[in-house]
């Protein structure tokens, strides 16, 4: 079987495998590994010598680190320098040490045993990401120290993946001082050429308006450094990562990272699939106490040193063991190692099939971990963490504040450069804490709860801020307010239509949908940098302003009625076209009589 057709096999069946385990919850990766596994000699053994496809899809992870380089702007790693190289580096340090000792217990050479424990010290930088994204995680505590680890493991893993042409002692280039000079020449020479060849070029190239010049300047620069590398007997990979730091700072970058994105993604994932090929599935059906085991003892070895080393530097233990559970699993990297570590002869076929299989079940077990942490160990934080309402102290401040998130706080500014008293409340314990320690005057406790409103003096107010974010507290908080409090008037934040529909009905008047007026501010100016008359503009938001709220109004009555709903703003848009066509034609007949009368 040919190469071509080998490759269209794989991405065929992809296109397939990947979206349907993408669906049923599997991350991009396992689906690819699962691909390659479907295809290979494990099942239907369809598609031939796995290696031609490994050899030529290596380039996938040129590409990534390549990518990664570009990534790493040094004042990037600055900002982030303590948790990237600290937490990072404590991370993959104790790991890999750990697991190489592990490896000599079991009797493995040193050379093997260090391979094997650094390598399954790596996490999965796009399972993880991906994980957190979906959980809206990304932000918190835990979410960006795990980005921090994940990003030094990137870096971390060029010194491995450079060190093995010199491990496996196969190489023919003889290490002495001339080859040295050589390569600090080189390294010396793409400084240079990073800073006065490829700026230029690039610049000549986007004044030529030949788009598709780019992507091959992109893939040239890409594949001359991989000769070049493998001519000096380097790693390829060093050699695109440290181009790619090179030209982090570049006006071309973006321009850089959207030609390689593309072939980067789907060389990735040949690469995965042809992993997965290879994998022994027969070593899970002969061996199943032994590979799960393997997988459980890496994830509960890798969660102990992490949830550890998170607590030691300061963190609670919330954030600790969140930390130890989102990078507990092996990741795409090992992969990457193990496999070039094969193929110079360093890790023996059988320990690789077996630690590759590991990795993959401790990626697949990921999610199951996350579920534990949801249902089981956070509800007992959130008994543990659960504390009285504050006591809200006697005070004449006409405004309550219900949610101190990011909107109530910009209220809140506002009303202090007035000198204007308010008084604050927030059901998330945690954001009091942090605000408070700003010099805000915040109260802890549920908005919704009757006491708490007394408590707040809402009989004295004069008006209500209502600026939850969740949309179930926010009508509770409501209801409760209307009810109890009927005189007090609200202004309410809404976080889109459907939930100002729910304030209307309780019958709050004052809404402010709160991506709305900032929309509309950013559409008025869109229409002056397309070159209308800033007034014009003005004119024309305002009446979009003027009929979405009516049509607001309007819609209230049926918007659980979602065929009504559609129909309704299909009218809609029609009448707001035909609108703007009438005083297109009114303005035009100002204009004309305008010119008629000079």
């Amino acid at each position: 079987m040919t190469l071509l057709t080998q490759t269209a096999l794989f991405l065929g069946a992809a296109l397939l495998i990947v979206p349907l385990g993408h669906r049923l919850g599997l991350a991009t990766v396992l689906g690819y590994l699962l691909t390659g596994l479907i295809l290979g000699p494990n099942l239907l053994d369809v598609a031939g010598n796995a290696g031609n496809v490994m050899h030529f899809a290596e380039y996938g992870v040129v590409m990534l680190l390549f990518l990664i380089g570009l990534e790493l702007e040094p004042s990037r790693l600055w900002a982030l320098k303590r948790q990237i190289f600290v937490l990072g580096g404590l991370q993959v340090m104790l790991t890999g040490l750990l697991f190489t000792g592990i490896g000599l217990m079991f009797d493995l050479k040193p050379v093997v045993a260090a391979i094997a424990g650094f390598g399954l010290s790596m996490s999965s930088t796009s399972f993880v990401l991906q994980l957190l994204a979906d959980k809206k995680q990304l932000s918190a505590k835990h979410g960006r120290k795990s980005f921090a680890i994940l990003l030094f493991q990137d870096i971390a893993v060029i010194p491995l993946l450079a060190v093995l042409p010199l491990l496996s002692g196969n190489s023919t280039q003889e290490y002495n001082l001339a080859y040295f000079g050589k390569v600090f020449a080189v390294f010396g020479l793409l400084i240079v050429a990073s800073r006065f060849v490829v700026r230029p070029v690039f610049r000549v190239i986007a004044a030529s308006g030949a788009n598709e010049l780019l992507t091959a300047a992109a893939l040239f620069i890409i594949l001359g450094i991989t000769l070049l590398m493998e001519y000096l007997g380097l790693s390829m990979a060093l050699g695109a990562f440290v181009t790619g730091v090179l030209l982090a700072d570049s006006p071309y970058r973006h321009e850089l990272e959207a030609s390689i994105q593309p072939f980067k993604g789907l060389l990735l994932g040949l690469f995965f699939m042809a992993v997965g090929m290879s994998a022994d599935i027969h070593l899970l059906i002969s061996h199943p106490l032994l590979m799960i085991g393997g997988a459980l003892g890496l994830m509960a070895m890798k969660f102990a040193v992490l949830a550890g080393i998170g607590k030691a530097l300061g963190n609670t233990w919330q954030t600790s063991i969140r930390l130890g559970m989102v990078l507990s699993q092996g990741g795409e990297f090992a992969f990457v190692l193990f496999s070039t570590a094969a193929g110079y002869k360093l890790l023996p076929g059988k320990l690789g099939d077996q630690l590759i299989l590991i990795v993959t079940l401790s990626m697949a077990l990921t999610p199951l971990a996350f579920m534990i942490l949801a249902k089981w160990i956070e509800p007992l934080w959130v008994q543990k963490e659960k504390r009285e309402f504050d006591k809200i102290e006697d005070h004449d401040n006409p405004v309550v504040i219900a949610g101190f998130g990011r909107f109530g706080q910009i209220v809140a500014r506002v009303l202090r450069t007035h000198k204007i008293g308010f008084t604050a409340l927030e059901g998330d314990a945690r954001q009091v804490d942090f605000v408070r320690r700003f010099g805000n005057n915040i109260y802890y406790g549920n908005p919704s709860n009757l006491d708490l409103l007394r408590a707040a003096h809402l009989d004295k107010a004069k008006v209500f801020i209502l600026a939850i974010d969740d949309v179930d507290d926010s009508i509770r908080t409501a209801v409760q307010v209307r009810h109890y409090f009927p005189n007090l008037p609200i202004l309410a934040r809404a976080r889109d239509r459907r939930h100002a529909y729910m304030l209307m009905d309780l019958g709050v008047k004052v809404i402010f949908r709160e991506t709305f007026l900032s929309s509309l501010d950013l559409a008025r100016q869109t229409l002056v940098e397309l070159g209308y008359d800033p007034s014009r503009a003005e004119r024309s938001v305002r009446t979009f302003r003027d009929y979405d709220e009516k049509l607001l109004k309007r819609q209230q009555a049926f918007y659980h009625d979602e065929e009504s709903l559609i129909a309704s703003n299909k009218e809609a848009m029609k009448d707001l076209e035909e609108l703007f066509d009438s005083d297109e034609k009114a303005l035009r007949k100002q204009m004309a009589e305008a010119e008629g009368e000079l």
